[in-house]
């Protein structure tokens, strides 16, 4: 994700049992069992999957019209969402209760938030206040989800990562923990390591972050999601969903133009998702860094809206299931 967050660009291990348990009565299933019909199946309340969205797929229409866009998410029926704008103290210019509520008479829930640190650091001070802000929210994740392209250095990295560690000691403090979002630039091999696994898998301690892993960037870069959570077992507590057209790979230049609605392009997620327990993983989150390509569609609808929503249906109906 290329987010502008505080400046971004346009921006343990879990149990089988417990990771296991947030799919495994799947309320679609149960409901087509108990009735044996197709109008059940149709009628089952869509945020009973836990599908969370991450707002940057609708950046635009949140700047333009936030309550309208929720509105529209919640219908769809999205449940957890994944913030993108906090600045100033401030989400999407609402204080925390403030936006917390709008979420609420919704019938979703604030669960994570991108919070940039930059790389020169942050104040013991500034990072209690961010910390503050997210608690009162409610969030249980705050995630750094981005490094500038100056910044992409060995020693550049392990700097900001031993920053990321104190906020995360910071955050747990308050009872959020803190995480990183990958791209496809941490798996570039450079001077015989790959940073994701030699320094940051290595540097940040696990207690204190856990990973968001983007099962489309780590694709693009040619990298098997199910091997890596076979290798570093319980680290990945958070994930994204979002598909490629074309399965090149490896490409290391952060370039969104491939990205599609989850389900439409050529990744196999139901292989993904059926290595959920090893990973770690507890929520995830759609997400498109294109917003559909910010174009309507035939109808005039708008691409982002339409995007997701493929997605959340296609997510409910052959992956989750």
């Amino acid at each position: 994700m290329q987010q502008k967050n505080l400046n971004r660009r346009e921006f343990l291990k879990l149990s089988a049992t417990s990771s296991l348990g947030l799919f495994a009565l799947n309320p679609l299933l149960q409901s087509c069992q108990s009735t044996g019909s197709k109008s059940a199946a149709e009628s089952i309340d869509l945020k009973s999957f836990g599908a969370g969205l991450q707002l940057y797929s609708i950046r635009d229409a949140m700047t333009a019209d936030a309550r309208g866009s929720l509105k529209k998410v919640s219908d769809m029926g999205y449940k957890y969402m994944e913030l993108a704008d906090y600045s100033n103290r401030r989400f999407y210019g609402y204080s925390p209760s403030e936006f917390k509520k709008i979420l609420a008479d919704l019938g979703m829930e604030a669960l994570s938030s991108h919070t940039a640190v930059e790389a020169d650091g942050i104040t013991s001070e500034n990072a209690k206040a961010m910390a503050d802000d997210h608690a009162a929210l409610g969030v249980k994740y705050c995630v750094q989800p981005w490094i500038n392209d100056e910044d992409r250095t060995h020693e550049k990295y392990k700097t900001m990562i031993a920053d990321w560690n104190e906020v995360g000691r910071i955050m747990k403090s308050v009872g959020i923990q803190f995480a990183y979002h990958n791209h496809n630039f941490e798996f570039l091999p450079t001077d015989g390591i790959v940073p994701y696994y030699d320094i940051f898998l290595k540097e940040m301690d696990a207690d204190l972050i856990t990973m968001e892993i983007d099962l489309y960037w780590v694709t693009k870069a040619g990298h098997d999601p199910v091997e890596i959570f076979n290798k570093y077992p319980g680290r990945f507590k958070l994930w994204h969903f979002k598909d490629q057209m074309h399965p090149a790979a490896p490409i290391y230049e952060v370039e969104k133009e491939d990205i599609t609605s989850v389900g439409v392009g050529s990744i196999d997620f139901k292989r993904i998702y059926a290595a959920r327990a090893i990973s770690g993983m507890q929520h995830h989150f759609v997400e498109d860094d294109n917003q559909g390509q910010g174009l309507p569609d035939s109808q005039g609808n708008a691409q982002p809206f339409v995007g997701i929503e493929t997605s959340i249906k296609n997510l409910t109906s052959g992956i989750l299931v």
